[in-house]
């Protein structure tokens, strides 16, 4: 089985703005806050050292729910993709976070988006053997499906009601 290891950033390789990555990666809620409320960081600043990952890739992947809705509530895109088209959704799949992948769906972030190579986050979590996250994943995919339906489908009887 091939496993990623997810490395914690260091102060070595912080510059220009990557303090809230470390923060996020190391669960740092405090100090993540204090960056995030000085205004003098981008929440959607991609590591080009890391694949692009945003301090939101970083904290799905290490499962540090506090910091992940820390950065939804300040910006953070929770549909960021990084340089393979990961989302923070695979990065939870993958190390079998079902509390951040709750976390993301009660946001409202769409967690069945596709990588570049057509794997969404529950295929990923298949692959690791995560079935709690698998099984998640299922039913909320279809509930985002109808959703998404139910909404698309409001706004073709609308647009029906203006022609008449």
């Amino acid at each position: 089985m091939y496993i990623r290891i997810l490395p914690t950033l260091t102060r070595a390789n912080m510059a220009g703005g990557l303090e809230i990555h470390e923060a996020a990666s190391t669960g740092d809620y405090d100090s993540l806050e204090e960056y995030l409320r000085s205004g003098k960081f981008d929440v959607n600043l991609k590591d080009e050292e890391w694949g692009k990952r945003t301090a939101l890739h970083w904290a799905a992947a290490k499962g540090y729910v506090e910091c992940l809705r820390l950065l939804l509530e300040n910006g953070a895109k929770g549909t960021a993709r990084t340089d393979s088209g990961w989302t923070p959704a695979h990065f939870a799949a993958e190390t079998g976070k079902l509390t951040v992948l709750r976390a993301l769906f009660n946001a409202g972030i769409p967690i069945d988006r596709k990588d570049k190579c057509g794997d969404t986050p529950r295929r990923i979590a298949e692959m690791y053997g995560h079935t709690e996250c698998v099984r998640f994943l299922e039913s909320a995919e279809e509930e985002q499906r109808d959703n998404r339906a139910s909404r698309n489908s409001m706004y073709m009887s609308e647009d029906e009601d203006r022609e008449s």
